[in-house]
């Protein structure tokens, strides 16, 4: 990439990793928010690191590009972490199954391992014991807090790279070579559009014929648990081994998901699959449910959360369970089975949207914005 100057809109984690990878590369770099800070899915997230989450080639690739980013941003802002991998847990024969497949097809380049039933509970104190099978742990996956990352991130682009912030600025119109807030005027080389589903209102026409839906889901946060109590890992039940594209890849899981639509039916009509994260506080982030249309209610259902709740307890117990926290998040979602939104609407204007087809921003967003400022992305987007 040639140009000298670049705008991104927004400073979410997409806008972030853009603004970043052009700073690096010596480009003078403004980003255009129109909030006092990032409130969008970015900061309503797990703060998961994932590339358990994704398949294996390109996409694991860039995820460990990412990780590696991360770790670079996290010991230059000084950010809270916490290397700690993942486990996934199997309470029955056929979740256990999925697992030792998932372990057989990637055991040669993947640092994952199956733990008998005595090694998992060493490695998590929080595992509910009864029944328990086994787990596979896997050492790729990292914990951030996303609120404190995505508060700290710019004041770090700024002093390190000399990124320019403008907050409270949102952007009304882009046309190749500038933005404009209202009447103001902001001229640059190349223009980044990292606003998540508000993109929508720069370009009506693009986003309606465009493969994306909005997700919405519902997440907790718990207690803070005392006397340092620690997970030892971000936990994940069975129904996650259905939820995530990694485990479809490597293991047949047609028959666990069949099950699971006979005894989770509501659940999985709900797109619920559970997880736990703990961030530096000791508190919990739990979640989560999915749920696809273009309009959402602004209205969270307790019924969904309870059932949340209600999986979780099947496979972890805390010295302090009560939530003190609950929300809602919504991110673009592609229905075309694409791995981004990546479009030039204009000259000189990229649009980047739904990272790893939508919900994986955290884990991919530093890889992909590597690939687009160096000129290697791939299949963009011409609008029509």
């Amino acid at each position: 990439m040639k140009s000298e100057s670049a705008l991104v809109i927004g400073a979410g984690i997409v806008g972030l990793a853009i603004a970043r990878a052009l700073a690096v590369r010596g480009h003078r770099v403004t980003v255009l928010e129109r909030y006092d800070r990032a409130v969008g899915a970015s900061v309503r997230n797990f703060g998961m690191i994932w590339p358990i989450g994704v398949t294996n080639g390109e996409a694991y690739q860039r995820a460990m590009r990412s990780r590696a980013i991360w770790q670079e941003v996290i010991d230059g802002a000084g950010l809270w972490h916490d290397p700690c991998g993942s486990l996934h847990m199997a309470y029955a024969q056929d979740e256990w199954e999925v697992l030792e497949q998932y372990e057989a097809a990637n055991r040669s380049h993947r640092p994952c391992s199956l733990l008998d039933r005595d090694a998992a509970l060493a490695k998590s104190p929080a595992m509910v014991a009864e029944q328990l099978r086994g787990a596979l742990f896997n050492r790729d996956e990292m914990i951030v807090d996303p609120r404190q990352a995505l508060a700290a991130i710019p004041g770090y682009l700024h002093e390190r790279y000399g990124v320019q912030f403008h907050w409270r600025t949102p952007v009304t119109a882009v046309e190749t070579g500038r933005a404009y807030s209202g009447t103001r005027r902001f001229d640059a080389d190349q223009v980044f559009v990292c606003s998540g589903p508000e993109f929508e209102q720069l370009y009506p026409q693009l986003y309606a014929a465009a493969p994306l839906t909005r997700c919405k889901l519902q997440m907790l946060r718990l207690a803070p648990q005392p006397d340092g109590f620690r997970l030892g890992a971000a936990l994940c039940g069975g129904l996650s081994l259905v939820h995530y594209a990694g485990f479809q890849q490597a293991a047949d899981v047609a028959p666990l998901r069949a099950r699971y639509q006979e005894q989770f039916g509501d659940l999985i009509e709900l797109g619920i699959h559970v997880m736990a994260a703990q961030n530096g506080h000791g508190e919990i982030t739990v979640g989560d449910s999915h749920a696809y249309a273009h309009t959402h209610d602004p209205f969270d259902e307790h019924s969904i959360n309870a059932k949340v709740l209600g999986y979780l307890s099947r496979f972890l117990r805390l010295p302090d369970p009560r939530v003190i926290q609950t929300w809602h998040g919504i991110y673009p979602k592609l229905t075309d089975g694409s791995s981004e939104f990546v479009a030039e609407p204009a000259p000189g204007v990229t649009i980047v949207n739904a990272i790893g087809g939508g919900g994986l921003g955290m884990t991919l967003s530093f890889g992909l914005a590597e690939e687009i400022v160096e000129g290697r992305y791939g299949a963009v987007r011409r609008a029509a």
